[in-house]
C-alpha cells in the first residue's frame, strides 16, 4: 500500500539522542555509577544481593519454561491468559490475506499496550471466561474493546484502529469497556482515554507513516519496506514508534520544541535528562511477532533495554539490591516523574542488563542464545510479581507510583 511522503522536518541532535536506547543505558548507567559510589540521596546499592535476584529469576523460568523455549516478553503472552487463544478467534472473522492479518495484529497491539499502565489493585475484569487483574485483565478488556470495534471509524471494518475512532474515544467509552465503577476503579482512566484521543490526533498528522487512511496498522506496510534482505533491526521499529506516534504523550519534556515522551529529570543524568520509553519499548517487544509473521527477522534484539517498570524495579528493592535510604518513603505515594522514581527506573535499567548476564551464566546460554526479551519473560518480572506476592497483601510493589496511565 503506498504511502503519502510529505516533507516532515526531522527531528534534532538532541531529541535523536534522547530516542536512542544507547543513551537510555549510558544516562542510566551515569545515574548507577553515582549511587554506587553512595551520591544518591534516595537509594543505596548492593550488587552482591543480585545473585539472589538471578536465583529467584531462574527459579521462574524453569518453573514456567522447564524447556527453556521462551517466547519474548510481550502483550500477546496477556491475551491467552486463562489458556485461551484470543487472537485465534479473531483471526476467524478476518480476510484470509497475511499482511492485512499482521495490520489488524498491530492495531491490537498498539492499543492494547497503551492502555496497559498500572490498574492499581482493586480492579477486576470479569468475563464469562474468568476473573482478570491487573496486566492480564487490561490485556483481556482491551481485546475485548478491540474485537468489539471501539477505535475504528468504520462499522463495516471494526478490526482496526485509526485516526477518527480513537479521537473520539472518551472516559465513558472506557469505562464501560472497562466495566469501571464505584467499586471497581480503574487507575488513570481519564488519562488512558485522553491518550486513545491524542493517539488519533498523533497518527492523523502523519501520513508519511500511517498512510492516507491514518490506521496504525500501515506501520506493517513501512516497517516491511524498511527491512534489507529480509532483516529488521529492533531499533529500527523503535524509533520509527517514537517518531509516529510523538505527539501521543503528554508534553512533560521538550526539548528543542519536539514532546520526547517518557523521559525524566536527573542531576546524575547527562544533560539532566534521562529516557526510559518503557511503553514503547514494550510496544516493539510486542511487534516482533507479528512482524515475523511477515517471514521478517528482527536482528540486533539486545539494542533495547529492559522495561523499567515496578515489577522489574521491585525485584531488586525486594531482595536488597536496591534500599532505600528513608524507608518511610516506601509508606507514601510518589509522582512518576519525580527524582526518587526517575532513579529507581534508571538503577533497574542497568541492572536488568547485570542480572541478565547471572542467569545467562546459570543457564549456561549466551546472549545471542537468551536474548533480554527473553530474561524479562521468564524471567524477572515474574519473579518481580512473584515476590512482591510473598512480602505484601495484594503483591502490592515496594513503591507507590501515582500514575495517570501513560506510563507504567
Amino acid at each position: 500500500m503506498p504511502l503519502d511522503r510529505p516533507e516532515i522536518a526531522g527531528p534534532s541532535a538532541r531529541v535523536r539522542a534522547l530516542r536512542d536506547p544507547a543513551t537510555i543505558r549510558r544516562r542510566s548507567g551515569e545515574i548507577f555509577e553515582a549511587a554506587s559510589r553512595g551520591k544518591s540521596t534516595h537509594f543505596t546499592v548492593d550488587i552482591s544481593k543480585l545473585d539472589r535476584a538471578a536465583e529467584l529469576t531462574v527459579g521462574s523460568i524453569r518453573r514456567d519454561y522447564p524447556s527453556l523455549d521462551i517466547p519474548y516478553h510481550s502483550r500477546w503472552r496477556h491475551f491467552d491468559v486463562g489458556g485461551i487463544d484470543r487472537w485465534k478467534r479473531l483471526v476467524a472473522n478476518l480476510p484470509d490475506e497475511k499482511l492485512e492479518r499482521v495490520r489488524v495484529a498491530i492495531d491490537l497491539a498498539v492499543t492494547s499496550v497503551l492502555l496497559d499502565a498500572g490498574a492499581g489493585a482493586e480492579w477486576k475484569y470479569r468475563t464469562k471466561d474468568g476473573v482478570f487483574t491487573r496486566s492480564e485483565g487490561l490485556a483481556v478488556a482491551s481485546f475485548d474493546m478491540f474485537a468489539s470495534g471501539a477505535f475504528s471509524a468504520s462499522i463495516d471494518n471494526p478490526y482496526r484502529a485509526d485516526a477518527a475512532g480513537l479521537r473520539r474515544f472518551d472516559a465513558d467509552r472506557l469505562a464501560k469497556g472497562f466495566k469501571v465503577g464505584e467499586s471497581n476503579r480503574l487507575v488513570g482512566l481519564e488519562g488512558r482515554a485522553a491518550l486513545m484521543r491524542s493517539l488519533g490526533t498523533a497518527i492523523g498528522k502523519r501520513t508519511d507513516i500511517f498512510g492516507a487512511q491514518a490506521r496504525i496498522g500501515n506501520l506493517a506496510d513501512l516497517l516491511q519496506g524498511q527491512a534489507r534482505a529480509g532483516k529488521l533491526p529492533a531499533a529500527r521499529i523503535l524509533a520509527v514508534l517514537l517518531d509516529g506516534f510523538a505527539d501521543a504523550w503528554p508534553a512533560r519534556v521538550v526539548v528543542d520544541g519536539v514532546n520526547v515522551g517518557d523521559v525524566g529529570a536527573h542531576p546524575a543524568a547527562g544533560e539532566g535528562l534521562v529516557p526510559f520509553h518503557k511503553l514503547s519499548q514494550w510496544l516493539t517487544y510486542s511487534l516482533l511477532e507479528p512482524l515475523e509473521w511477515l517471514g521478517l527477522k528482527i536482528v540486533d534484539l539486545d539494542a533495547l533495554t529492559g522495561l523499567p517498570e515496578y515489577r522489574n524495579g521491585g525485584l531488586f528493592l525486594d531482595t536488597g539490591t536496591l534500599a532505600l535510604r528513608d524507608p518511610s518513603a516506601a509508606g507514601r505515594p510518589h509522582a512518576a516523574d519525580s527524582e526518587l522514581i526517575v532513579e529507581w527506573r534508571a538503577l533497574t535499567v542497568v541492572l536488568l542488563d547485570k542480572v541478565a548476564e547471572l542467569v545467562r551464566e546459570k543457564l549456561g546460554l549466551a546472549a545471542d542464545e537468551f536474548p533480554l526479551a527473553k530474561v524479562l519473560q521468564g524471567g524477572t518480572w515474574t519473579a518481580g510479581r512473584r515476590i512482591a506476592a510473598e512480602r505484601r497483601a495484594g503483591g502490592k510493589p515496594p513503591l507507590t507510583v501515582e500514575s495517570d496511565g501513560t506510563i507504567f
